[in-house]
């Protein structure tokens, strides 16, 4: 079934607003029940007087829902305050600790953000400091047919890229600890959203699955150990590798085997850099995408992506998988710009139905009692000869940094679909100029009284002064969501998406995550200068 849809038209007072569809994503379509049509009349509420000292107007929207057996009404309002809140609801923010006044660390801060169109969200965001190894690592991961698999490579990639970085003395270390039942040095400080979502459960599973990989890493017996590049390749593919084994391991518990299912029949891509010094790594597989904002000595802005988007429109990834499957389906790997006519993404995490023979696929499903309790998607494409057809191996990008490289966005598409690369950097430089302007800088010629300052103040807020985003990712969520043809956010376009119905959202916006670092200049330059 096509996700295309007509464009729905808002009406207001002051003029109308056209939001087309999103048109696309995957193919696991919204089913169309009962031949569902939408009808939404928005419009703009000044609920008191003009002059009035309250400033929130409340923006309403209506909905009308037609089947072919009723029709329903759904009545929505938000006030400003109230989109504010929606959107500042997953705001994370960090700045890293100095001493002595200095930051040797050339991570500045990082802010972050998220916001559904799925229920519950399919996309997950991490971030952590390595604590055995040098760096800090952030990553972006977009879920699809559910969230567990996005959960899961959130909750355990950056631990497999950490354990690949280690040393061998250490890895040893590791082993002993475990071996002797004695504590185990943390690998990471993880730093998390208060709602971020852990399954405490599963987390000695997910260890002990760990714990082999490293021991694996032991066996190899070299002492040199992995390339930056080299490590994160292999975590990516041994994650995805567990992924799919522990679907096929022997269960006794209901819960472990019920998530290893969801993990492995539901997908996510993934962005992760990795952040040393002047070192930065970025490993991605998948769609989502990381861009460099770079201060040009002129004064400009300039924008260098670190990723490319591997899915079934990009030349590159077409001739991959041409080059690794016969010519005979030369025709029937890409349908409609989907591999096999089912995904977007050519590269992603768990998707077993597309990894897998169809006998195993038969074999696992067959043993599984709950598929349907699950939510599992069932489904063997046509033209399904030779798999695997996805891989979870990502492409790693290294880049020296410089002291005009000033921040990194790495984001999930759906941030990518609303706004290109130059817009984001653009939104994040005026940002970062707004925010400096805007330090507070109170001075007077003359002694001044309460009543002076208050209107100061009442005029600032009246320029919209007061009520900018202090999060940078909740800026570029807004602008994606509420920008209109003249890339302004325009309020009501802005509460009609975010009061869409469920069933209806998934078609205008995807989930958005954002995670925004911002580069310590001073740091990058003392390396420069001392080397």
């Amino acid at each position: 079934m096509s996700r295309t849809v007509s464009s729905w038209i808002l009406s207001s007072a002051r003029n109308g607003i056209v939001l087309q569809g999103r048109g696309r994503l995957y193919s696991i379509c919204i089913p169309n029940r009962n031949k569902t049509k939408w009808k939404l009349v928005f419009s703009k509420k000044q609920l008191y007087p003009a002059g009035s000292s309250r400033l929130d107007n409340v923006f309403s929207l209506k909905a009308f829902r037609h089947t072919s057996t009723e029709e329903e009404h759904f009545s929505f309002q938000l006030s400003p305050s109230q989109i504010n809140d929606i959107l500042r609801a997953g705001e994370l923010s960090h700045k890293i600790l100095t001493f002595n006044g200095k930051n040797a660390n050339s991570v500045l801060r990082f802010e972050s953000n998220q916001l559904a169109s799925n229920t519950p969200i399919e996309d997950r965001r991490s971030a952590a400091t390595c604590l055995q190894t040098k760096g800090m690592m952030f990553g972006v991961f977009d879920g699809h047919g559910g969230s567990a698999c996005a959960q899961a490579v959130s909750d355990r990639l950056l631990h497999y890229i950490a354990v690949s970085l280690m040393s061998r003395q250490t890895l040893e270390e590791l082993e002993l600890a475990v071996e002797c039942m004695k504590p185990v040095l943390p690998i990471l400080q993880w730093h998390k959203h208060p709602n971020d979502v852990e399954y405490r459960e599963i987390t000695s599973q997910y260890f002990e699955n760990l714990r082999v990989y490293w021991q694996h890493l032991l066996d190899l017996d070299t002492e040199l150990g992995f390339s930056l590049e080299e490590a994160m390749i292999c975590a990516f593919k041994r994650l995805d590798s567990d992924i799919s084994l522990e679907v096929q391991a022997p269960q006794e518990n209901e819960l472990m085997r019920n998530v290893a299912l969801q993990v492995a029949f539901s997908g996510a891509t993934a962005c992760v850099a990795h952040i040393d010094g002047v070192h930065l790594h970025v490993a991605n597989t998948g769609d989502c995408r990381a861009v460099l904002g770079v201060h040009e000595e002129d004064g400009t802005w300039s924008t260098l992506p670190l990723t490319r988007d591997h899915n079934a429109v990009d030349e590159f990834e077409i001739r991959r998988l041409k080059r690794e499957h016969p010519g005979s389906e030369e025709k029937t790997l890409f349908v409609n710009d989907r591999l096999l006519g089912i995904l977007m993404p050519s590269r992603a995490f768990g998707d077993v139905q597309l990894k897998w023979s169809k006998e195993l696929q038969h074999s696992v499903l067959e043993n599984s009692c709950d598929v349907g309790d699950l939510n599992i998607y069932q489904y063997v494409p046509p033209n399904y000869h030779t798999p695997p057809y996805l891989t979870a191996e990502p492409e790693v990008t290294y880049h020296k940094l410089r002291s005009k490289d000033k921040f990194l966005v790495i984001a999930s598409d759906g941030l990518w679909e609303m706004l290109s690369n130059e817009k984001v950097v653009k939104l994040v430089a005026g940002h970062l100029s707004e925010l400096n302007v805007q330090k507070p800088q109170l001075a007077f010629e003359k002694p001044v009284n309460l009543g002076y300052m208050h209107s100061l103040l009442l005029q600032r807020k009246n320029k919209g002064i007061a009520s900018l985003d202090q999060n940078i990712a909740t800026h570029l969520i807004r602008h994606a969501i509420g920008s209109n043809e003249y890339g302004e956010v325009d309020q009501e376009k802005l509460a009609a998406m975010l009061t869409l119905p469920e069933d209806l959202a998934r078609m205008y916006r995807d989930d958005i995550t954002v995670t925004v670092v911002y580069f310590n200049s001073e740091t990058i330059e003392n390396y420069y200068r001392n080397n």
